[in-house]
């Protein structure tokens, strides 16, 4: 077999021998990024915060401690709290409540290649956060994470800035007490359903789980987007089915390189959701355009919104679509 690759290797021709030789090279610089990434940076935090004191579970490969989470929450989910309980946190992040009581307080545990410390001090959380030698950022996410939480949340410098300077008049103090009437008609419509199935039957259960969804859905899109409610409704409702793909059934593949571009069934739902919710998006700020050249104006967070944005020349920079990107931001950070 050798023999005969080096007889093929003597026949091809110097260009046909330098792609093959340049392919062997990117393919080991590929191995070798992937096992720098993947094992040996992980190997040496792992080492570096034990040599600290700390401690936290073990490394595996790829995932960290994803698959391990996923599958305590979903033995903690089989099994109902007992009436009157409030000790929820064994339930709502049982990974974090055993890893406390294994390894303390102070711990670190692993989310795919990056560890993630516990840290109970508020004056360390201080400390930490204060420091002026930059060592502190926001973490990078997953190309895939970016479905969902590409907004102010993870933008930093300028970016995060022209952001921000667009979402603060949504959330003056005054436009807040103006939200106060919605939130309340959003509250009675709910109270009025439930009223009305005790009515038809001598009783009835309610879960309240989905009802309390639709609540805050509700509220959000009556805020953000005032007489398109309906269309806000639709894209909180998308986004929910997109956090939950991502969480539920993205959660132990997203750290496998390359997995996000495979046409998997999950893959291509989500990026469909995401083309439906720009869509939407994009609609609602065109209609929004065509009633402020008509006159009309809207008294609603995105009408607020997309009056703030800077006249032709303004050298802030934020484009057209910038209302698009924070309200978006808003959906998923409430």
């Amino acid at each position: 077999m050798a023999t005969r690759a080096l007889l093929a290797l003597r026949e091809a021709s110097p260009w046909q021998a330098l792609a093959g030789a340049a392919a062997a090279a990117v393919l080991l610089w590929l191995v070798a990024w992937t096992l720098e990434w993947a094992w040996w940076t992980p190997r040496q935090l792992d080492r570096a915060l034990r040599a600290q004191g700390l401690r936290g579970t073990r490394y595996r490969l790829f995932t960290g401690d994803v698959r391990e989470n996923a599958r305590r929450n979903r033995e903690a989910r089989t099994k109902p709290l007992p009436l009157g309980c409030h000790d929820i946190i064994p339930r709502v992040q049982p990974m974090f409540h055993d890893l406390v009581k294994e390894n303390g307080k102070l711990s670190f545990s692993w989310f795919g290649p990056t560890p993630r410390m516990m840290i109970p001090d508020p004056e360390l959380v201080r400390e930490i956060l204060s420091n002026k030698f930059g060592h502190f950022g926001k973490p990078k996410t997953a190309r895939v994470w970016k479905l969902i939480s590409n907004g102010l949340f993870n933008h930093e410098g300028e970016k995060w800035a022209k952001h921000r300077r667009i979402l603060n008049p949504a959330f003056h103090h005054e436009k807040i007490k103006r939200m106060l009437p919605v939130f309340s008609t959003c509250c009675v419509e709910m109270v009025t359903r439930w009223e009305n199935l005790m009515s038809h039957e001598a009783s009835s259960e309610i879960d309240v789980w989905p009802e309390f969804q639709n609540l805050t859905g509700d509220a959000i899109s009556r805020t953000a987007f005032g007489s398109s409610y309906q269309e806000g409704r639709r894209i909180f409702q998308l986004q929910g089915e997109q956090a939950e793909r991502l969480i539920l059934q993205s959660f132990q593949t997203m750290f496998i390189p390359g997995y996000w571009f495979l046409p998997t069934k999950n893959n291509r739902r989500m990026r469909q959701i995401d083309r439906d919710i720009c869509k939407l998006l994009r609609g609602i700020i065109q209609k929004r355009e065509k009633a402020i050249k008509n006159g009309e104006t809207n008294s609603d967070d995105l009408g607020n919104g997309r009056s703030h944005r800077p006249r032709a020349g303004d050298s802030s920079g934020v484009t057209n679509m910038a209302p698009f990107m924070s309200f978006r931001v808003i959906l998923v950070i409430v």
